[in-house]
C-alpha cells in the first residue's frame, strides 16, 4: 500500500504536465471492425501504408561476384503528412520518445546467394523540420516527407555463385499528419508480417556473361554516396547510437567500440537511481537496519552486502535473459502479465515481512529455521536483494530506461551485460553501506525500539505482500472482459491498519516520553486512516458505469455515432489506477459520461484477456496506461499515456466536432 501511495503521488506529478503521444489511424479496422461501405471506396491496409507508398528500385538487376549495388527504398508521402525518423528526436512536449515508432529496414537475403546487405550503413533521407500538435501546442519536430529515399547498399560475395534470388526489405514506419498518426506498418512478431515486404529480384551471372547494365536514374541515384562500400570493407564498424533525453538532458552514445563502457557506466548510474524511485525507496530503511544491527562485526556486514548486491545482480540477469531469449517479452513490467510471477513476488515477501516481524522466534518445527526469510542471514539478504530488484520494476529510472531498451535489440551477450550493468548499479549502495558501517551508526541497533522500527516495517512489506498475491489471484480468477475481483484490497488495507494501531500502542508502552508518543502516534493514526480511506476507495466502483470492451460492443458503440474513451489499464498497473482515480474519476470528465457526451470502454489486461491484448498490439501500444479517445467514425482523436482532465476533455470535444 506504501507504494502504491508514493506511485500515485509520482503519478500525479507526471500527469500535471501534457503527454500525448502520437495518435492512431483514423479508421475503424485498427480495431478489429468491419469498415463501412461508405468508406470501402478502394482496397486499403488500414495502417500507415495508406499514406505513404513504399516501393524499391536496385541500381541494376544484375551483378556479378565481387560486385557492389546499392537498393532505392522510396517513401512517397501523401500531401500533409510525414513519416518519424529513423532515430526520432522527441520534443518533451511530445511525450515518450519509445511511443514513436522509428522508421527501420530489416533485409531478409537467402545466405546461401552470397548477397551482404549493410543496413547499419544505410544513407537515410535528409530530415525536414515540421511543426506537429500532439500536445498542448505545436512544436517543430523533425521528419521525412515528400518523396524520401534510402539507400541501402549491397556487396556480392567474390565466390557467389550464379543464379536468381530475391532480396525481401521490410520498411517499419508510421505516418502522421499535424496532429494524429495512422497504425503503423506491420511490425515483427505481428499479424502479417511474415508476408509482409517489397521483393527485389537479382541475377547473378558470370562476368563474361553480363550484359551491358543501364546506367542508374540520377534523379534517383544521385544523392547517394558510393564511399560507404570503402567504409565497409575497411572494416569500420558502424555507428550504433542510444539516445538519451532525461530531465531535458539530451545526449548520444555510440555504443560502438569503446563507446559501449560508456553506456554501461549510463546503465549503472540508472540502475543506481533505481533506487531513489517510489517502488524502492520503502524498502531501503530495511537493510540500513539490518546493516547497522550486524555493524559491529564487520566481515559479517561486508559479507550481507555483497550478497544483496548479488541477488540484485542475479534478478537483473534472470530479467535481461529473457529479454534476449523469450520472443516477445520486450518491457519489464510485462513480468506483471503473469499472475504465477506475481504471486510468486508476493509469497517472497511475505516470508520476508514475517522473518522481519520477528514471528520466527517462536519455537517451530527445526526444519523450518534452515529456511528462515530474515535479511540480516546470508540467504535470507539473497533474497532481500532479488525482491528489491522486483519492486523496481513497475518503475523506470531516468537513462536506464533508454539503456535498457537498447540491449533489448543487442545480442544476447551484449543484453547481458547492459543488465548486468543496471543490477550492479543498483546494488552498490548497499554494497558501500556494508563496507562503511560507520554510515548506518544513527540507527537503533538494539532494543525495544528497533524492534518496533522492524515490526512496523514487516508488517508494512506484508501490505505489500497481500497485494502482489492479490493482483495475481484476481488474475488467475478474472473471466475477461468483466473486471477482476478486488476484495483482497481489504486484506491490504487491513495489516495497514493493524500497522498503524501497532506503532502507535506500542510507542505508548515503551516511552516514556510524550514527544515521542505524539509523533508516532499520529504517524499510526495516519496509517489506520489511510488503510480505511484506501480500502473505501479502491474497492469502490466509482462514479463512472465503466463497459468492458469486446469487439462487439465498440462496434455497437460507434455505429450508434459515439465517441468512446478507450483505457487500456490492469490491476496491477498502479499508474493506470492513479490516473483513473484523479483524471477520469474527476467530476468535468465524469460528466462527460454521465450527459453520454462519451462512452467510457475500459480494457482490463489482468489475467488472461487475449482479445484485449490483442488489441492493445493493433492499435501498437507498447505500454499501459494508455488512453485512447475515438471519433464516431473510427478516427483517433487522442492518445496519451500521461494525461491530463483538460486533456481528456479537449479529445471529446474534438471527436465530437464541437469546434
Amino acid at each position: 500500500m506504501i507504494l502504491k501511495i508514493a506511485l500515485i503521488l509520482t503519478s500525479l506529478i507526471a500527469s500535471a504536465a501534457p503527454s500525448q503521444g502520437p495518435g492512431q489511424k483514423p479508421g475503424l479496422p485498427n480495431f478489429g471492425i468491419p469498415v463501412p461501405q461508405a468508406r470501402q471506396e478502394a482496397p486499403r491496409f488500414f495502417d500507415s501504408r495508406d499514406s505513404v507508398e513504399v516501393s524499391a528500385t536496385p541500381s541494376q538487376r544484375e551483378v556479378v561476384p565481387g560486385d557492389d549495388l546499392v537498393i532505392a527504398v522510396i517513401f512517397d508521402h501523401d500531401t500533409g503528412w510525414h513519416i518519424h525518423t529513423n532515430q526520432p528526436d522527441v520534443p518533451p512536449e511530445l511525450g515518450e520518445a519509445e511511443d514513436y515508432v522509428a522508421t527501420e529496414l530489416r533485409v531478409e537475403v537467402d545466405p546461401d546467394a552470397g548477397l551482404i546487405a549493410h543496413p547499419p550503413f544505410i544513407q537515410w533521407p535528409e530530415e525536414h523540420v515540421v511543426q506537429v500538435a500532439f500536445g498542448a501546442s505545436p512544436v517543430d519536430y523533425a521528419v521525412y516527407e515528400g518523396r524520401a529515399v534510402a539507400y541501402l547498399p549491397i556487396t556480392v560475395a567474390a565466390d557467389a555463385e550464379p543464379g536468381t534470388t530475391t532480396v525481401r526489405l521490410k520498411p517499419i514506419f508510421q505516418v502522421c499528419d499535424d496532429t494524429t498518426c495512422l497504425a503503423p506498418s506491420p511490425r515483427p512478431g505481428e499479424a502479417g508480417w511474415d508476408d509482409y515486404g517489397i521483393p527485389v529480384e537479382l541475377t547473378i551471372v558470370p562476368l563474361a556473361d553480363k550484359t551491358t547494365s543501364p546506367t542508374p536514374d540520377a534523379s534517383l541515384f544521385g544523392g547517394f554516396d558510393p564511399g560507404v562500400f570503402e567504409r565497409i570493407r575497411s572494416g569500420e564498424a558502424p555507428p550504433d547510437v542510444v539516445a538519451f533525453d532525461t530531465f531535458g538532458l539530451n545526449f548520444d552514445i555510440d555504443a560502438s567500440g569503446w563507446g559501449l563502457l560508456l553506456l554501461l557506466l549510463v546503465a549503472a548510474f540508472g540502475g543506481f537511481l533505481l533506487n531513489l524511485t517510489p517502488c524502492v525507496l520503502p524498502v531501503i530503511p530495511l537493510k540500513i537496519m539490518a546493516l547497522s544491527g550486524s555493524g559491529a562485526h564487520r566481515s559479517r556486514t561486508l559479507l550481507l552486502g555483497i550478497v544483496m548486491m548479488a541477488g540484485i545482480i542475479f534478478f537483473w540477469l534472470v530479467l535481461g535473459g529473457l529479454m534476449a531469449f523469450v520472443s516477445g517479452f520486450t518491457a519489464t513490467n510485462q513480468l506483471f502479465q503473469y499472475p504465477a510471477f506475481t504471486i510468486t513476488v508476493g509469497l517472497i515477501i511475505g516470508l520476508m515481512a514475517i522473518g522481519m516481524c520477528g514471528l520466527f522466534t517462536i519455537r517451530l518445527p527445526g526444519k523450518l529455521y534452515m529456511v528462515n526469510p530474515k535479511h540480516d542471514t546470508v540467504h535470507g539478504s539473497f533474497l532481500f536483494g532479488i525482491m528489491t530488484a522486483v519492486l523496481s520494476t513497475p518503475c523506470t529510472a531516468p537513462f536506464m530506461g533508454a539503456a535498457a531498451a537498447w540491449a533489448t535489440t543487442e545480442p544476447p551477450g551484449i543484453t547481458m551485460l547492459v543488465f548486468a550493468a543496471i543490477g550492479l548499479g543498483m546494488g552498490a549502495p548497499y554494497l558501500i553501506l556494508a563496507a562503511f558501517p560507520r554510515l548506518t551508526d544513527r540507527m537503533p541497533k538494539a532494543g525495544a525500539a528497533s524492534e518496533l522500527i522492524k515490526q512496523v516495517m514487516g508488517l508494512l512489506m506484508l501490505a505489500a505482500a497481500a497485494y502482489f498475491v492479490g493482483v495475481g489471484l484476481s488474475g488467475v480468477l478474472a473471466v475477461p472482459p468483466e473486471p477482476p475481483g478486488r476484495n483482497y484490497l481489504w486484506v491490504v488495507a487491513g495489516i495497514l491498519m493493524v500497522a498503524g494501531g501497532w506503532l502507535a500502542w506500542r510507542t505508548f508502552a515503551i516511552s516514556p516520553s510524550w514527544k515521542q508518543r505524539s509523533i508516532f502516534g499520529v504517524i499510526g493514526a495516519l496509517l489506520i486512516a489511510t488503510g480505511v480511506l484506501g480500502g473505501i476507495e479502491l474497492t469502490d466502483k466509482g462514479p463512472i458505469d465503466w463497459i468492458y470492451y469486446t469487439p462487439e460492443r465498440l462496434e455497437e458503440s460507434l455505429e450508434d455515432g459515439d465517441v468512446v474513451v478507450l483505457e487500456f489499464t490492469a490491476e496491477w498497473c498502479l499508474n493506470c489506477k492513479a490516473l483513473e482515480q484523479t483524471v477520469l474519476a474527476s467530476d468535468a470528465v465524469t460528466a462527460l459520461f454521465q450527459d453520454g457526451q462519451a462512452v467510457p470502454m475500459k480494457i482490463d489486461l489482468t489475467g488472461n484477456n487475449t482479445v484485449g491484448n490483442d488489441l492493445l498490439a493493433e492499435v501498437g501500444g507498447l505500454r499501459i496506461p494508455l488512453l485512447i479517445v475515438l471519433a464516431p467514425d473510427g478516427r483517433e482523436v487522442f492518445r496519451g499515456d500521461f494525461y491530463t482532465i483538460e486533456q481528456v476533455l479537449e479529445a471529446v470535444r474534438l471527436a465530437r466536432g464541437d469546434g
